[in-house]
C-alpha cells in the first residue's frame, strides 16, 4: 500500500498544470532608466509589422527620452516619417534602414517641422521627395532664412545648412501616396503640437504614426501648440480605431498598450488645459499661474518641470484670443 500511495501521488503531480511563466511588467513612462533600459540600448530599430519599423534615438537635452521615427518598405523604395535632430542622428536612421533593406529612401514625410525632427534632414539622400503641410513649409522657409531650426536648440545651426526643396509635395488634408506594394496615406488631423502636424496612416495594417500629435508619457509640450485644436486632433486619431498608434516621442508600444497610452495622453492634455483655464478664469496673472498650477499625477511625467510653465502661457494666449 505505501508503494501504491506513492505512485498515485507521483501521477497526481504529473497532471498538475505547469507554473505560468513570470510576467514582465513594463513601467508606463518615457524614462528609459525606469523601464530598465540602458543608454547603450539606443538607438534601436523595432519591427512593428511586415515591412514597417520604428527607430528610436535619444532626444537632446537633460532628460532622457526618445525621438521616434517610422519607416515603411514598399516594392521599390522606402518612406520615412520624420527625421532626427542632427545630421549625425539622422545618418544613424539612414544607416539603420540600409541594414534592413537595400531599397532607396524615396519619401520623407515632415510630420513635425520642429528642429528635433528636421535638423538632421541634410543626411537624407539628396533626391528624396519631401511631403509637408503648407504651414510647416512656411515655418521651415522662415527659419532657413533666419539661419536656425524650426524650433529649439537641438538642431540650430544644422538646419541652417538645409533648406526644404521647392518641389516638396504639399498636403492640405489628405494625400494618398502612389507606391507599389503598400497603401500609404498622409493625413492632416488638425493643428496640434505645431500648426502643420501631419500623420502617416497604413490602412491595410491599421497603423497610424502620429509624430508629435502623440507624446507617449511626455508632458504636453505647447511652445507652438494649439491646445483646443490638439484635443480635437487626438479625438480624430482615436476615432480612426487604428490597431497601433506610434508617438513622435516616447516608446513604441504594443498595439493594445498604444491605444491605452494615446487615451492617457489625451486625458493628460485635457487636464493641463483645464488647469490653466481654471487659473485664467480666476484671473490669476500668468506669472503667478505658472507657479500655482497643480498638475497632479502629470507632475511626474517627463518634461513636466520645463513644459508646465510653457503650457500655462500658451493656454492663456488661446483664451485671450492671441492665437489665430
Amino acid at each position: 500500500m505505501p508503494r501504491f500511495a506513492a505512485l498515485v501521488a507521483a501521477l497526481a503531480l504529473l497532471t498538475l498544470p505547469a507554473a505560468a511563466p513570470a510576467q514582465t511588467t513594463v513601467v508606463r513612462t518615457a524614462d528609459p532608466a525606469k523601464r530598465g533600459l540602458k543608454e547603450s540600448d539606443f538607438p534601436r530599430t523595432t519591427k512593428v509589422a511586415d515591412n514597417v519599423y520604428t527607430y528610436e534615438d535619444f532626444h537632446a537635452g537633460p532628460e532622457k527620452f526618445t525621438t521616434t521615427n517610422m519607416f515603411v518598405i514598399y516594392d521599390d523604395g522606402v518612406l520615412v516619417a520624420d527625421g532626427q535632430g542632427t545630421p549625425a542622428a539622422t545618418k544613424g536612421l539612414v544607416d539603420a534602414i540600409a541594414k534592413i533593406t537595400p531599397k532607396p529612401i524615396k519619401y520623407v514625410v515632415i510630420c513635425s517641422d520642429h528642429g528635433d525632427h528636421t535638423g538632421g534632414n541634410k543626411a537624407f539622400p539628396p533626391d528624396v521627395k519631401y511631403v509637408v503641410h503648407p504651414l510647416s513649409k512656411a515655418a521651415l522657409d522662415r527659419e532657413s532664412e533666419r539661419g536656425g531650426a524650426a524650433e529649439g536648440p537641438p538642431a540650430r545651426g544644422a538646419a541652417a545648412r538645409w533648406r526644404l526643396p521647392i518641389d516638396a509635395e504639399l498636403v492640405f488634408a489628405r494625400k494618398p501616396l502612389v507606391v507599389r506594394g503598400e497603401d500609404i496615406q498622409v493625413l492632416f488631423l488638425g493643428r496640434a503640437h505645431t500648426g502643420g502636424d501631419l500623420t502617416v496612416y497604413l490602412p491595410r495594417k491599421k497603423i497610424l504614426f502620429l509624430s508629435e500629435t502623440f507624446l507617449n508619457r511626455v508632458f504636453p509640450a505647447m511652445r507652438s501648440a494649439y491646445p483646443s485644436d490638439w484635443l480635437k486632433a487626438l479625438d480624430r486619431a482615436e476615432a480612426m480605431k487604428a490597431d497601433l498608434y506610434i508617438p513622435g516621442h516616447g516608446f513604441t508600444e504594443s498595439g493594445p498598450v498604444s491605444k491605452e497610452e494615446l487615451a492617457a495622453f489625451r486625458k493628460a492634455l485635457a487636464a493641463v488645459v483645464a488647469e490653466a483655464t481654471r487659473l485664467y478664469k480666476a484671473r490669476v496673472p500668468v506669472d503667478e499661474a505658472v507657479k500655482k498650477a497643480n498638475w497632479g499625477e502629470y507632475a511626474s511625467w517627463t518634461l513636466a518641470s520645463s513644459q508646465g510653465p510653457i503650457a500655462v502661457r500658451r493656454v492663456y494666449e488661446e483664451l485671450s484670443g492671441a492665437l489665430k
